[in-house]
């Protein structure tokens, strides 16, 4: 009888993984195009690289403490729930885990955090998880902060064998500084602080070094895989799901349906069968939604009878003055999201960083989609010619300037254009360590609520050839100066702004130069701008009456956002 021996091939030229079974005593040779073999002796099989399991415990079980566990999601979207609550099964302890944020409080990996099984996270967004932020400022919960871009560009660079990179995210700020917190010890002592990053110039723009990531594991979500391995993802549970597939050295995944080889045709694979290497298929899965929004039925304003909401919808109003004809735009959420619902005769592409362009309204109530979310955990929409993509893609489209306008809250921004959003240091236990509050002014949603992190905002603002602009209010709620000399929190980015957008004015930034007000709101004298701004300013010699958008058009983008 002759012995069969399988051979496993992968040619540059001709690049479809096979299983090729190739009687003993025959000859053959490689050619140009893969194996050559007499016909009589040469048959292939679909290649099986995954293991399938029926139990998440099962297939989890290896995992060993003290081990760096990657795992997919953006906010609850997207999140390998089965594999999750299977570790809380094993009980396994000291995890470094790599993943965007850490869920909520009792759900995701809040349930993990909950039973001191991680020691460390490395994320880019906090998000509305008390006990998340609790063990980190306590000083129990290892914690470092990464823009979000910047993550998922280290989690892909880990995949495909790439050392290293440069980017300009961070440069100026406490990444590329060093000096951010993340561990506290007794009474607040930061007891480990964030390195430096190495900083180079190319074509006179400032980079920053920053190292792949790589895990031990990735506990990933998918829609489907067949029977060969493969696997598609659904709508914006993409997220980092997809490059995390590729950069540990075993892929779990759960999915929710299992098809036959072939089913999934060859151009449809998101994750080819190489990137994985265990499946289980959930028995059951909550789907959670972070931030239910629905769309509500149009009404009039309330600005007429609310002085906040008119100051607020003076900004909106004077911010979609900046939407132009065919533009890509990334809207932060409060006013920036506002703004879009006074797009008119014009068409704009929205992006959300999770991983979609081409965002639309709210859904109707019963429409919601949990696999359908923008940036702010919300659900929403999508118009006619969107698409959707994976969160390193998406920052690839930030990074490389082919967003052309971004528009942000922020709490503080100088007169030369740099920008803090992200973090207030406060008082806790009578000395001032660096810990976190966040202040966003325009969204009542986050006022009062802690440690939230960067997110995308850093990535979003060093981007080449975007826009900034910032829409805020002109004072805090104390009166005091958000626009200064020189901005007294953290750094978001630096000389990053364009334009300036407050109740009481229009500034434009030039980045050496400093601040021209170039409009002024009905209403305010030219004292009131002096007195309430914190820094020297020009006056443009061209000087305007605040620009507003008409209302009797509205929304005709049709990408209505009612909050």
């Amino acid at each position: 009888m002759n012995l069969i021996k399988n051979v496993r091939l992968i040619s540059n030229s001709f690049p479809i993984l096979r299983t090729i079974s190739l009687k003993s005593k025959q000859k053959w040779s490689l050619n140009t195009y893969g194996v050559k073999v007499s016909p009589s002796f040469f048959s292939t099989t679909s290649a099986k690289n995954a293991e399938f399991y029926d139990c998440p415990i099962e297939a989890v079980k290896d995992i060993p403490d003290g081990a760096k566990v990657l795992v997919g999601g953006f906010g609850l979207c997207g999140i390998p729930e089965n594999l999750i609550g299977a570790l809380l099964e094993t009980k396994v302890k000291d995890l470094t885990v790599v993943s965007n944020n850490a869920g909520v409080d009792n759900f995701g990996l809040g349930l993990l955090l909950e039973k001191r099984q991680i020691k460390r996270m490395i994320a880019s967004y906090v998000g509305e998880n008390a006990e998340f932020e609790r063990q980190y400022i306590s000083g129990e919960l290892e914690l470092e902060l990464t823009p979000q871009g910047t993550l998922a560009e280290r989690i892909r660079a880990g995949g495909a064998g790439i050392p290293a990179f440069f980017t300009p995210t961070g440069y100026g700020t406490l990444i590329h500084e060093g000096g951010s917190p993340i561990k506290y010890g007794e009474n607040g002592v930061v007891e480990i602080p964030s390195g430096g990053r190495e900083e180079r110039t190319f074509n006179g723009r400032n980079f920053i070094m920053e190292e792949a990531i790589t895990g031990d594991f990735a506990l990933i979500k998918a829609y489907k895989a067949d029977k060969s391995g493969n696997i598609i993802f659904r709508k914006t549970a993409r997220n980092f799901n997809l490059p995390m597939c590729k950069a540990a050295k075993r892929t779990i995944v759960e999915v929710e349906e299992i098809v036959e080889t072939g089913e999934i045709p060859e151009d449809f694979v998101h994750v080819p069968s190489i990137f994985v290497h265990r499946i289980i298929k959930g028995k059951k899965f909550e789907k959670r939604i972070e931030r239910l929004t629905l769309r509500k039925e149009e009404k009039s304003s309330a600005a007429s009878s609310n002085p906040a909401v008119a100051l607020r919808e003076r900004i909106i109003r004077r911010a979609a003055l900046e939407f132009k004809d065919g533009m890509k735009a990334n809207l932060g959420i409060g006013m920036p999201m506002l703004a879009s619902n006074y797009i008119q005769d014009i068409h704009v592409q929205l992006q959300s960083e999770n991983g979609v362009l081409g965002l639309g309204p709210f859904p109707n109530p019963g429409e919601q989609d949990p696999d359908l979310i923008n940036a702010g955990k919300q659900t929403v929409t999508v118009v006619p010619g969107a698409s959707y993509f994976s969160s390193d893609e998406s920052f690839a489209m930030i990074r490389g300037g082919h967003i052309d306008l971004t528009i942000l809250g922020a709490m503080e921004v100088s007169q030369y254009g740099d920008l803090a959003n992200w973090m207030i240091p406060v008082t806790y236990n009578k000395i001032i360590p660096h810990v976190f509050k966040i202040s966003f002014n325009d969204d009542p949603y986050l006022q009062g609520k802690l440690v939230k992190g960067m997110g995308g905002a850093m990535d979003l603002v060093s981007a080449p050839h975007t826009k900034v602009v910032v829409t805020m209010e002109h004072n805090n709620k104390k009166g005091d100066h958000k626009i200064l000399d020189k901005c007294t929190l953290p750094l978001t980015g630096k000389n990053c702004v364009d334009v300036i957008i407050t109740e009481k004015a229009v500034f434009e930034v030039d980045k050496e130069e400093g601040l021209t007000l170039t409009e002024i709101a009905d209403g305010i004298t030219m004292e009131d701008i002096v007195s309430s701004t914190g820094c020297l300013f020009k006056v443009s010699p061209d000087l305007k009456p605040m620009g507003q958008i008409n209302v009797n058009k509205y929304s005709t983008n049709s990408c209505i956002f009612y909050i």
